[in-house]
């Protein structure tokens, strides 16, 4: 090849490739952007929570056990506002759930209605409220937990009952009401309030308790500056091992739209390297074959939380 036709030639194919001429594909990994979510890692329990586990002796090898009293299995209820009554047993080697006042933080018990995000109850001594429930049957899960919402796995410590609102006049476009039906703003301020939440809309569903079930509990919400370092996973199994327990199921994570992961051992992992933003995690329970165990519709739960690390104060 003459001096010039090569000039030529490579002339011709610089212009190509500046041009965006090249066959290699726009997702291929050489050119395709780093997912958020691939920068998250797991990382080893966080040094404060192995403090705060030191500081609460025993404890966090109790064994609580869990009874709700009402709603009964398979009760009816003619009211939108269903009240939750519980029991508390087993090896409790100091357990007891309660708020600390100063830190707004203590040892809970996380209720979920149907598949909604759990509440948080601190005083058993009195009824939780789930207030403005709507018409139809309903799924009410309970188990203990930790300061920071770490779940106690023992037996005996998840019980779950199926109940019934028929007729009770929920409103969701009422405001928040006491017990006795009054608005917040008219209530008598001396009586404390019950603890409870107003519930979104929802239905249980078909769910065989004699099935592996999955129940999501954490993470929850918004994560802000040291609380967005490490991020919990939580979650409960029910007639369910994990293969890292000698059973035949995982739990299949899968934040955004990136890589599914995998937990093969019933343990809460922690995630670190968050980006600033909404993010949505999802937890699915598969087995060994990774198709998603049917139960209900539980088995495959996605929750959006908002991290921020930086939290700008406002000087104003």
């Amino acid at each position: 090849m003459s001096f010039y036709r090569f000039l030529f030639v490579l002339t011709a194919t610089l212009s190509m490739l500046g041009c965006g001429g090249s066959s290699q594909p726009a997702n291929s990994p050489e050119t395709k952007q780093t997912e958020p979510a691939a920068t998250i890692l797991a990382v080893e329990r966080p040094a404060a929570i192995a403090a705060m586990m030191k500081e609460r002796g025993e404890q966090d090898t109790a064994a609580p056990t869990l009874k709700i009293v009402s709603p009964a299995d398979g009760s009816t209820v003619t009211s939108s506002t269903v009240k939750v009554k519980l029991e508390l047993g087993g090896d409790l080697k100091g357990y007891k759930p309660g708020m600390n006042e100063g830190s707004h933080t203590g040892n809970h018990i996380h209720v979920i209605l149907d598949n909604q995000p759990y509440e948080a109850y601190y005083n058993l001594d009195q009824e939780f409220e789930l207030r403005n429930v709507s018409d139809g049957v309903h799924t009410l899960r309970v188990f203990p937990s930790r300061p920071w919402h770490e779940s106690y796995k023992n037996d005996g410590a998840f019980q779950m009952v199926k109940f019934t609102v028929k007729n009770g006049g929920s409103d969701t476009e009422k405001p928040a009401t006491t017990a006795t039906g009054e608005t917040m703003a008219n209530a008598d301020t001396a009586k404390p309030t019950p603890e409870g939440k107003e519930m979104k809309e929802s239905a249980a569903g078909e769910v065989d308790p004699k099935m592996p079930l999955l129940t999501f509990s954490r993470p929850k919400g918004e994560y802000k500056g040291a609380d967005a370092s490490d991020i919990m996973v939580d979650f409960w199994l029910h007639n369910a091992k994990l293969v890292g327990d000698g059973g035949d199921y995982r739990v299949r994570y899968t934040i955004g739209n990136g890589e599914p992961r995998f937990i093969e051992k019933w343990e809460a992992i922690w995630l670190s390297r968050w980006p600033d933003g909404k993010h949505t995690i999802k937890l699915e329970l598969v087995d060994k074959d990774n198709n998603v165990v049917e139960n209900g519709g539980y088995n495959t739960t996605s929750r959006e939380i908002t991290v921020t690390k930086q939290i700008t104060e406002n000087k104003n």
